[in-house]
């Protein structure tokens, strides 16, 4: 069996030098049947920038010959960093002259020609750029005579594309437009390109959220191939597909979700046993019994990698005939699901688990809205008809709570942070920008699919079988110290020993500053400290949860790891994984954590990206007009204030005309010279809403005379 990590591992190594093909297939015993693998391996190794050829065609790694691989990140300004590839490896600065034409996300060799120091980063330059990231991008096109220009929408792309005449299309001026690249740019040369459809006018009604759908090149309909596919998934239940499942369908098992939410791939139940424990049932749609492995479902499913929630619309990973209806556990209809049943101890902790396929028919759909209101006790009308599951309800809530407990004194870490909630009418325009409510409901699922999540990763851990697992890293030492200087300022510090921080430290000065003026901007500084979750074949633990084990089960209908995971586990229940299958599914587990890991980034970015951009529209509807806000961070060119609503604006220093205002960067405050009037985080202040860059997605605010 090839060990990818061992070769690759051998290559890096100090002492391995540069290194022929053929003495690698020696070094490492390739068997015949592996070396397409092998070779295909090498050929990966060489494109990606990770291993290099010598000029005697030898294989020797980058850093052995003063350079470095990663990923390009420019600001707008024109300089940039290089995040490398090498794990604890610093990034490297590198300045606008020595870009040699790389653009944003390019893969790149970079060489290193100045080592940090305290005051300075790694400094650098590109000698060669790897792979394009982007060879096709959208902006708005400005005509001249003879030619025209594109200017991209992503302001990091920094450069405009030229464009021949005779490669314009269509396209006017003040079209929004896809652009081809042809020619990439060189020093003092700008990138070429041709236009290859025009999408509609700038500021015509939708194009702003189809830019950003083909800007981060998301899948806009499923194709004819596809549907036809999903169309021939039955929308009933035969008996032969209960054969060999649990009947649960006279069980007590409900559904709690979104009001809005059509994809309904979870429901629960709990019960208390005789001995005082808990007995937790959560039911997840079994998807993969109609989505089969490389059928063209599948194949879709992952290189979608998720469903994307935009402000007015959601881009599904799978058809709606499937994610909307079989797949779905809707209310009184027989539905097929993969199970888990959880014996709980007052405690909080699992003593016996079994996991198995069943059917089930949910008696109610129920809304997050409806259950908080029960448990809260709100008198109402139409909650009458649920007075025969309120001890259900009352049950659910006393486990959720000591689940939430028990996560507390292992250490797991809570951001509290207020979420907007978009509102939106038929046409896309906002109506109202709220915050989402996080009631007892929502934490009552929240508890419920974390602990289905880690059982199950534990359980197939220690099975030894390939599998997709959710991981959390441990922050950087040097992240941390970081953070640390700037908590100085307000009389905290994150502690550690010699084996980093635990996250009940994290904790601990989240819960030391609630209620505090400067919660806001610790944790949010906080969250960019800690590293992003991620995909993983390797388990090694979920930080921010401290946890162990932890994997994603519960969403299969949205989210293709859990797909692929659900697939693992039911050829695990029917005893179907040999050693060949294990092979195999070693290779499939890797691939779809990679890809999921990739398309979850985007999905993000797209969805904070159009979340920016409706705040920012709707925010142009009140220009002129005043609001109460608190300053949520300070820097050196002015102070950001967030509204009720979650909307952040910016207030400029040199707006701030009734004084002149010092910076006073320790205590990241603003100080009057005449008056000593001190702006400081946490304040509250009187703003008027000044003006909008839709471009930019930047509000401007001023304060109140």
């Amino acid at each position: 069996m090839l060990n990818r990590d061992e070769i690759y591992d051998f290559l890096k190594d100090e002492g391995s030098g540069a290194v022929e093909v053929k003495e690698l297939v020696r070094i490492f015993d390739i068997d015949t049947e592996d070396m397409a693998e092998f070779y295909d391996y090498i050929e990966d190794l060489l494109e990606s920038g990770k291993v290099m050829k010598t000029k005697k065609n030898k294989l020797i790694h980058p850093i052995k010959m003063g350079f470095y691989t990663g990923k390009l990140m420019t600001h707008q300004k024109g300089f940039g960093f290089v995040r490398l590839e090498e794990e604890g490896e610093e990034d490297i600065f590198i300045p606008p002259s020595k870009m040699a034409g790389a653009l944003n996300n390019d893969i790149v060799l970079v060489k290193l020609v100045r080592k940090a120091t305290e005051t300075q980063k790694n400094e650098g330059e590109i000698v060669d750029v790897i792979t394009r990231a982007n060879s096709e991008v959208i902006g708005v096109y400005q005509q001249s005579q003879s030619f025209g220009f594109v200017v991209i929408d992503d302001k990091k792309f920094n450069k405009d594309v030229f464009i021949p005449k005779k490669f314009s299309g269509s396209a006017k001026d003040g079209d929004i437009v896809i652009v081809e690249i042809i020619k990439w740019p060189k020093e003092g040369r700008k990138p070429e390109g041709r236009i290859l459809e025009v999408l509609g006018k700038k500021g015509d009604p939708g194009i702003d959220i189809i830019s950003i759908i083909r800007k981060h090149k998301l899948p806009e309909a499923f194709s004819t191939k596809i549907l036809r596919e999903a169309e021939k998934v039955p929308q009933d239940i035969s008996r032969k597909e209960i054969e060999g499942r649990r009947d649960l369908t006279k069980e007590m098992i409900i559904t709690i979700d979104g009001a809005d939410a059509k994809d309904l791939d979870d429901a629960v139940s709990v019960k208390k046993l005789d001995n005082g424990n808990f007995l937790l049932g959560v039911y997840i749609a079994d998807v993969t019994h109609y989505v089969t492995e490389g059928s063209k479902l599948d194949k879709e499913a992952l290189k979608r990698g998720t469903s994307v929630y935009l402000v007015d619309r959601v881009i599904p990973m799978l058809p709606k005939r499937l994610s909307n209806g079989i797949c779905s556990l809707n209310p009184h209809v027989d539905r097929l699901t993969l199970s888990i049943e959880m014996e709980i101890d007052p405690k909080g902790k699992v003593v016996d688990h079994n996991i198995f396929e069943a059917v089930i028919n949910s008696k109610e759909r129920m809304t997050y809205t409806d259950v908080s209101d029960i448990l809260e006790g709100v008198e109402d009308d139409r909650l009458k008809k649920y007075d025969y599951i309120k001890d259900l309800f009352k049950n659910m809530e006393e486990l959720a709570l000591i689940l939430r407990k028990y996560r507390e004194d292992r250490g797991s870490i809570d951001f509290n942070f207020a979420e907007a909630k978009i509102l939106v009418d038929e046409n896309g325009e906002v109506t109202d920008i709220v915050k989402a409510e996080r009631r007892i409901a929502n934490r009552i699922i929240e508890e419920f699919m974390l602990k289905a999540n880690e059982t199950i990763a534990e359980n197939f851990y220690w099975l030894n079988i390939p599998f997709v697992y959710r991981i959390h890293e441990n922050p950087d030492d040097e992240k941390i110290e970081t953070f640390n200087k700037f908590l100085y300022n307000f009389g905290y510090r994150i502690k550690g020993d010699a084996n980093g921080v635990h996250p009940k430290a994290i904790q601990e000065i989240l819960d030391a500053v609630t209620g505090k003026k400067e919660e806001h901007i610790i944790s949010k500084l906080m969250l960019r400290s800690l590293k992003q979750a991620k995909y993983s074949p390797e388990n090694s633990g979920h930080f921010g949860l401290s946890a162990q084990y932890y994997s994603h089960f519960t969403s299969p209908i949205r989210r293709y790891p859990d797909l692929q995971i659900h697939r693992i586990i039911k050829e695990f229940l029917a005893g179907n994984i040999d050693e060949a299958r294990s092979k195999a599914l070693e290779a499939i587990v890797v691939y779809a954590a990679e890809q999921s890991s990739e398309r979850e980034r985007i999905a993000e970015d797209a969805e904070r990206e159009t979340d920016d951009l409706k705040m920012t529209e709707y925010m142009g509807n009140f220009i002129g007009e005043q609001f109460s806000g608190i300053i949520s961070s300070v820097t050196k060119f002015g102070m950001f204030v967030e509204l009720p609503n979650t909307v952040e604006g910016l207030i400029r220093v040199m707006d701030m005309d009734d004084d002149y205002y010092i910076y006073d960067e320790e205590n990241l405050r603003f100080i009057g010279e005449r008056h000593r009037k001190i702006y400081s985080i946490g304040d509250p202040v009187e703003i008027v809403v000044k003006g909008i860059d839709i471009d930019n997605r930047e509000i401007d605010f001023a304060l109140v005379e």
